[in-house]
């Protein structure tokens, strides 16, 4: 696999070596139990790695899932870690490189190794960027100085119409002027009505974005489409299976509302698939879903120069995407998916003031964890330390 050039020469020596890597995850109960076309969960999972170099600085990497969490630990600790151990942090492309292609690579080209390895790449960029005593968005080469966010911590599929609405309303109250909904309904009918119901309640000017998590099959995305038309919905995400490139793409000549897909896409080869066969309007590619950040710079490159938009889901809960996107280049607006689920994890969490991402000054990738979040949320038996 090769990759382009990523914007800064971040692979460049410094003289330090890594001297342990350690990792752990946290369950961090959510606010209120949450529902869409696939699960429904009390918690949010965030795994963490920290990779720490003789000159006493630490990296830090993290993710974000449902389930799984010792996976991706397990896949750090005995795969990546005796291969970092004594190694130059500043050499990110190749061991990048040695990562990907390491004999855990025959097991896995995306899932759990891709994600292990994504929390390894942005702890490495965390470190370059606080070495540089710069926060990370600056160091990528900033573009853009703000960044819309739409808000999608509501619409979830086990509220009733009446709750949808009245939550919908509320996030509109308080300052965004995008929202997002779940649909996937048994009976695709349902979810029109939630739509056209969510739709006549908000504000005219307020970006309606709908999310299917992959709960439809063709025939009842083409059946549904046309009155997501009329309730001039923003985009349509994962409507289908991730792997069904052709569904999406006929999905896509089908309508004028966008498809957007990135949430379960793993690899910039898999989104290059999409992106020639014309079957994505908005890309969501995720630096927790791919292997890092080295990976989501080239996804994002190769989307901004088919003239589509590049709009993260947020795994990681923004603290790293709100770097990423700031760097981007874009000829739409800058935006970001908001959610706030794990916000008390970070010593810096991300600032939204009225929609608005305010972007962070501290060097670094804001994903220092703190220590309290630790005490308090640290799944016992998962994870370890690996010293030289």
């Amino acid at each position: 696999m090769e990759l382009l050039q990523t914007p800064a020469e971040a692979a460049t020596r410094v003289g330090t070596r890594i001297e342990s890597v350690e990792t752990y995850a946290l369950k961090v109960p959510l606010r209120k139990p949450m529902a869409d076309a696939t699960w429904v969960r009390p918690t949010w999972t965030v795994p963490v790695v920290e990779i720490r170099t003789d000159d006493g600085l630490v990296g830090t990497g993290c993710s974000g899932v449902h389930a799984g969490e010792e996976l991706l630990c397990l896949a750090v600790q005995d795969y990546f870690a005796p291969m970092l151990l004594g190694r130059d942090p500043g050499d990110i492309r190749a061991l990048w490189h040695e990562l990907y292609w390491s004999d855990i690579h025959w097991v896995g080209r995306g899932g759990v190794v891709h994600m292990a390895q994504s929390m390894v790449d942005i702890a490495l960029w965390d470190l370059a960027a606080q070495r540089a005593r710069v926060p990370l968005w600056k160091f990528l080469g900033t573009h853009h100085s703000s960044l819309r966010s739409y808000n999608t911590d509501g619409g979830w599929l086990n509220r009733t119409v009446d709750e949808l609405v009245a939550e919908m309303s509320e996030l509109v109250e308080v300052g965004w002027d995008g929202v997002k909904m779940k649909v996937g309904k048994p009976d695709w009918r349902e979810d029109v009505e939630r739509v056209r119901a969510v739709r006549e309640a908000l504000p005219a000017h307020v970006a309606l974005m709908c999310d299917v998590n992959q709960g439809w099959d063709l025939r009842t995305a083409l059946r549904v489409l046309p009155y997501l038309e009329e309730a001039e919905v923003e985009w349509i995400e994962e409507p289908l299976h991730p792997d069904d490139v052709e569904g999406h793409a006929r999905l896509a000549a089908s309508t004028r509302t966008p498809i957007a897909v990135g949430e379960s896409i793993y690899s910039r080869e898999a989104f290059s698939q999409f992106i020639r066969a014309r079957a994505v309007g908005v890309v969501q590619v995720d630096v927790t879903r791919v292997a890092g950040i080295t990976e989501w710079l080239q996804v994002a490159a190769e989307a901004s120069a088919h003239d589509l938009w590049v709009v993260p889901h947020c795994g990681d809960m923004m603290q790293v995407h709100q770097h990423l996107v700031a760097a981007t280049f874009a000829r739409k607006p800058a935006m970001i998916e908001y959610i706030p689920w794990t916000l008390d994890v970070y010593e810096e969490p991300c600032r939204v003031e009225r929609g608005t991402v305010q972007l962070p000054p501290a060097p670094g990738a804001s994903t220092r964890v703190r220590a309290d979040a630790r005490k308090r949320w640290q799944v016992s038996g998962v994870g370890g330390r690996v010293d030289v």
